[in-house]
């Protein structure tokens, strides 16, 4: 949520490979680009450029009918994508069933629910890691794969109480490899050649460090890993390899669905359990509706409040940031003042920089500490370089660097 796709979409056009390495269809990139809008749920944000190549990475999970419903838009766009778009042989599918699976786990939470998309993409990683699963390999073995499908589907059946018409299935997957062999390649081979061949190479994360299956608010979280580490085991790439890695955060903090949130500003309009007197529901109010947060994938509102330094700290540890790029700081030109929270106290105790509590429990005692700053109360839309910003967001950009270790390198103002 904090407009990862748009910086992916303003770095894609340098490089020559454009890679995902985690996630599927729950992931929800917006992009503009030549007067058009784009969302991106699946596919790769480079795309659009016509001299890259795209790849879905062996850690991701590939609804086939998604990706073609996405491919739509774009081919009535004229945008040129054929031969541009590669598939992992190792990447897992993501089938109807797993969607259907995915929305009855949910649902038999009841206000217990994690907040799931509904896109199948936790029972299609589950498969995987139980050796249940399906990988996209197999669609040019069909004749095995028609066989692996129809078990899968009598299992799903049996065990679920589902009634998925295992014939339907195969012929529909008949039709979708035909078109998409070509597309199916030893994604490892291919980017660690691509690596040694000299080619530059963009990956693409899906979904907040706070949502990695690992080291997020757990069960709150997705269901792959999305930090930096999920590059190596998601598209074969030696972590000698990477480069470097740019943290997405934008100027305040937002969430969709339930969770702990410390820095919220509670009030029924953002999605918060508080009544809308509570302190802090104007300015919440404000940042949801001028931030315009709402999720592409999900049409949910986010919740929204101050930023979270301890979080950015804690991603900063996690993925070593050459940079951040901080986002959306125009949606606080309004404001008189404001808070940024610095640390967390449990029971009285200041934890340290990098110290994240694993529980649910802990994180909802947490108290924060907040400093408070001046806003600037100005646009600062039409700002192209940093010198051009009121010294009061000059200020606030600096406090973030120097609180959490890292450099800011994007600021985003539009």
């Amino acid at each position: 949520d904090e407009g990862k796709g748009k910086l992916a979409d303003v770095l894609a056009g340098k490089y020559d490979i454009v890679a995902r390495f985690n996630g599927g269809n729950n992931a929800g990139h917006t992009v503009v680009a030549n007067g058009k809008k784009y969302a991106f749920h699946l596919l790769p944000c480079g795309l659009i450029y016509p001299h890259t190549t795209n790849i879905l990475g062996n850690g991701t999970v590939i609804h086939l009918p998604s990706l073609f419903d996405e491919l739509e838009p774009l081919t009535a766009d004229g945008l040129e994508w054929e031969g541009r778009l590669l598939l992992s042989d190792r990447a897992h599918l993501v089938f109807d069933f797993h969607q259907e699976l995915d929305s009855a786990q949910e649902d038999s939470r009841g206000s217990d629910n994690i907040g799931t998309t509904r896109k199948g993409i936790g029972p299609a990683y589950a498969a995987k890691a139980s050796r249940n699963g399906i990988r996209v390999g197999m669609l040019k073995h069909f004749d095995v794969f028609q066989k692996q499908l129809s078990d899968v589907i009598d299992y799903q059946n049996n065990l679920h109480g589902l009634n998925v018409d295992a014939a339907a299935e195969i012929d529909r997957y008949r039709q979708y490899s035909e078109i998409v062999s070509p597309w199916i390649i030893d994604s490892a081979h291919y980017v660690n050649q691509a690596y040694n061949d000299g080619k530059s190479i963009i990956a693409e994360g899906a979904n907040a460090a706070m949502l990695d299956l690992d080291f997020g608010t757990y069960p709150f979280v997705t269901s792959s890993t999305t930090t930096v580490g999920g590059m190596s085991t998601g598209l074969g790439l030696s972590p000698d390899k990477i480069e470097t890695a740019v943290g997405v955060i934008k100027a305040y903090t937002t969430r969709v669905g339930w969770g702990p949130f410390p820095t919220e500003l509670t009030d029924d309009t953002c999605g918060g359990m508080v009544t809308r007197d509570a302190p802090g529901t104007e300015i919440g109010r404000h940042l949801q509706q001028v931030g315009a947060e709402v999720g592409v994938t999900t049409g949910r509102k986010r919740r929204c409040g101050w930023l979270d330094i301890p979080v950015v700290q804690y991603g900063h540890m996690l993925n070593s940031y050459g940079s951040i790029n901080l986002t959306k700081l125009d949606v606080m030109d309004d404001l008189d003042e404001i808070k940024i929270g610095v640390a967390y106290s449990i029971n009285g105790q200041r934890l340290p920089p990098g110290r994240m509590p694993s529980t649910l429990e802990d994180l909802y005692a947490v108290e924060v500490e907040y400093e408070t700053m001046p806003g600037w109360k100005c646009s600062i839309s039409h700002c192209k370089h940093f010198d051009e910003l009121p010294v009061e967001a000059k200020n606030y950009i600096t406090k973030i660097e120097q609180l959490v270790g890292c450099p800011v390198s994007f600021v985003g103002v539009g």
